[in-house]
């Protein structure tokens, strides 16, 4: 049996509509994945569900597709934030795909005192994200922001929204129970600054909590640190 195809699409969804693929899609289906005319993918854009269509037309740099009929309609996902600081580009792409397979709704990067200072690719990293749901079978893409400073997070912070900050320290609570929006902060493999620890400190909003006894990398941080949030919320 032919695996199957999951492709993100930015048009609308409905019977009878016909998608114009990109040119990376095109590629992927005739080259990478051998397909050809009359061939099933399904589609989906974050807003109408998941779709089964088919090949009306493929070339080496443009594919039309033929939407047929809703397998999924779309679903509610988690409200859940992650905010990370930047770290070294594979540990980034890692945060971001793991991120997108756990069901964040959105990526925020957060620059701190002690993280890495390289600039993002924010096309590539939102490129990981959609391939990361097309593969985990999401209905949605998760968004990614502009990096912040630590400082302008907490100044335009939503206050309806719980952020849980993880905290290397063995005082800190465990990851709470949460009922309604939230978000986590992980901070860089230095940790957060004495000053910024003190900023955080200062904002109701703001929950610190223990992902466990180890010192943990950052990326296997806030993989972890997802996975516990999202149990405590019904995620």
């Amino acid at each position: 049996m032919a695996a199957s195809i999951r492709l993100f699409v930015s048009a609308p969804l409905h019977a009878g509509a016909r998608i114009e693929a990109t040119g990376p899609q095109a590629h992927y289906l005739r080259t990478v994945m051998r397909r050809g005319p009359g061939d099933a993918v399904t589609l989906f854009n974050g807003a109408d569900g998941e779709w089964l269509a088919y090949i009306a037309m493929l070339r080496r740099d443009s594919a039309t597709l033929l939407v047929d009929r809703r397998l999924r309609p779309q679903a509610p996902e988690p409200d859940i934030w992650l905010l990370f600081a930047p770290l070294k580009r594979d540990a980034t792409d890692l945060v971001v795909q793991k991120a997108t397979e756990l069901g964040v709704a959105a990526l925020k990067p957060v620059l701190t005192e002690r993280a890495i200072s390289a600039r993002l690719n924010l096309d590539r990293l939102a490129a990981i994200a959609t391939e990361a749901a097309e593969q985990s079978e999401r209905l949605a893409v998760p968004r990614i922001d502009q990096p912040l400073r630590l400082a302008d997070v907490l100044a335009t912070w939503p206050t309806e929204r719980l952020l849980v900050v993880a905290i290397e320290r063995a005082g800190a609570p465990a990851v709470p129970t949460v009922q309604g929006p939230a978000a986590l902060l992980v901070g860089p493999e230095g940790g957060f600054a004495p000053a910024e620890l003190d900023a955080l400190a200062r904002h109701p909003f703001v929950q610190p909590a223990t992902l466990g006894p180890r010192i943990l990398r950052a990326e296997t941080a806030a993989i972890v640190g997802l996975a516990l949030l999202q149990a405590r919320s019904g995620g």
